[in-house]
């Protein structure tokens, strides 16, 4: 007798692909980590750029006031026409000047004049630093920038601002403007966007290459093995055929048994019902034969229920399922059918039940349809190790296995528990010759149990 073992073929494509994919990956993320450093440094670099360029800005138009209000000093009213004047002396949306005394009251703020007056001293911001403290104590040092926050006019929010200040020793005054470091965050988002374009074009191309070996060895892998790609693929096109095929038979017997069974008897129920309604002298008989036809609906929407899932398999688990099913098919005549269970049962994942009641459905079926046996025993043993077996044998005409898997219109039965098998992890071997019989064994190690759990 030959054995065939029904398992997947091919595996040199993966193992040549492997090597590739794995080099490509290391290249796009050395690419990556570069490009990311490479845009940090610039991202560095910028923002010292920019900050210098706005501590110069703040320092000429520091001076420019302090020359604007020089002329002033000694004068009689002076310290007041130079409040006027740089009340009315701003740059762009945000810029303004301020003038505090070295106590920290507000002399003069163009753009917050609700503020003047105020003794600002103790004023501190969301982190606890006090703001006015540290301008006035950098103006009497000498003057100089500091990092402070501050409400912005545009927005009336909260903003990060640099401050350049000045004393004017002569009347006593902190003077100083400064500019909002908001608009740098957005300058960073903007060359942020820039460098995750740029990684993403490197990581387009590295795919492409990718993609380019892939495809090479693909094609290389199709030239050296193409009778057998072809067979394959017109195997697979069978079984897709054959899959569709029965999919929409299916929807049809079920359309059929909906329509000429339950819908039916719904529709005579309904009837039933009316008539009891509107006749009330034969309502208790029109009721009770409408509950009879109710009972019939229920038996018949079990039955179809059964046939696409047996509940069995779900409640009592795979052993009582396969007993049922060899049930089935022993009681509809011709050839004998039994199933047994040895060892000790454990519960099973939903994968592996489902998966084994349909390898041994369709096992049963070729069996009744082609073997011609006298008798189809179906075991299914638990081994003390923690693994599974299942064997499904008959005494029938047995078959050539190679030539049926030759031909792709056939052997589609045995390709889809091949494929079941193959999905759990399991061994599945055929044993068969013409007028010898024919044995199908499936056999799953504890590991592949725990796998599929």
């Amino acid at each position: 007798m030959k054995r065939v073992e029904l398992s997947l073929r091919g595996r040199f494509l993966l193992l040549a692909l492997l090597p590739l994919l794995a080099s490509l990956l290391l290249i796009a993320f050395a690419v990556r980590q570069q490009e990311r450093d490479l845009a940090t440094r610039e991202h560095a670099l910028v923002r010292a750029s920019y900050m210098d360029a706005r501590r110069t800005e703040l320092k000429h138009y520091v001076d420019l006031a302090v020359s604007t209000v020089k002329p002033l000093l000694g004068r009689p009213g002076g310290e007041r026409q130079a409040l006027q004047l740089l009340s009315s002396l701003d740059y762009g949306p945000d810029g303004y000047f301020f003038v505090y005394d070295l106590q920290g009251h507000v002399l003069m703020h163009s753009r917050q004049p609700e503020l003047i007056g105020q003794n600002l001293w103790e004023l501190r911001d969301p982190q606890g630093r006090p703001s006015i403290q540290h301008l006035i104590a950098q103006a009497k040092a000498g003057g100089g920038y500091v990092d402070y926050m501050w409400r912005k006019p545009s927005s009336s929010l909260l903003a990060p601002k640099l401050g350049y200040v000045v004393a004017i020793p002569e009347w006593h005054w902190m003077m100083g403007t400064g500019l909002y470091l908001d608009g740098i965050e957005a300058t960073m988002a903007e060359l942020e966007r820039g460098a995750s374009k740029n990684i993403t074009a490197t990581l387009l191309w590295v795919g492409g290459v990718a993609v380019f070996g892939i495809a090479l060895i693909s094609a290389g892998a199709l030239a050296l093995n193409l009778s057998e790609h072809r067979t394959a693929e017109a195997k697979l096109r069978a079984l897709a055929r054959q899959v569709v095929r029965s999919q929409e038979d299916e929807r049809a017997r079920l359309a059929r048994e909906l329509h000429d069974g339950v819908s039916q008897a719904l529709v005579s129920t309904k009837l039933l019902i009316e008539s009891a309604q509107s006749d009330q002298a034969s309502a208790a008989r029109l009721q009770a034969l409408a509950l009879q036809r109710l009972n019939g609906t229920l038996a018949e929407v079990r039955h179809i229920s059964h046939a696409l899932r047996p509940a069995l398999l779900d409640t009592l688990g795979l052993p009582a399922a396969l007993q049922h099913l060899a049930r089935e098919f022993d009681a509809a005549g011709g050839t004998h059918f039994e199933a047994a269970v040895l060892g000790e049962e454990v519960g099973l994942p939903d994968a592996v039940n489902t998966a084994l009641f349909r390898i041994s459905q369709e096992a049963l079926n070729n069996a009744a349809r082609h073997a011609k046996a006298a008798t189809v025993r179906l075991t299914l043993r638990f081994e003390r190790a923690g693994g599974l077996s299942l064997d499904v044998a008959d005494d029938g005409s047995g078959f050539d296995a190679d030539a049926v898997q030759a031909v792709a219109e056939q052997g589609l039965g045995l390709r889809s528990m091949r494929e079941r098998a193959d999905a759990l992890g399991a061994r599945l071997r055929m044993t068969t010759a013409p007028g010898e019989g024919c044995r199908l064994a499936v056999t799953l190690s504890a590991s592949a149990l725990a796998a599929a759990a």
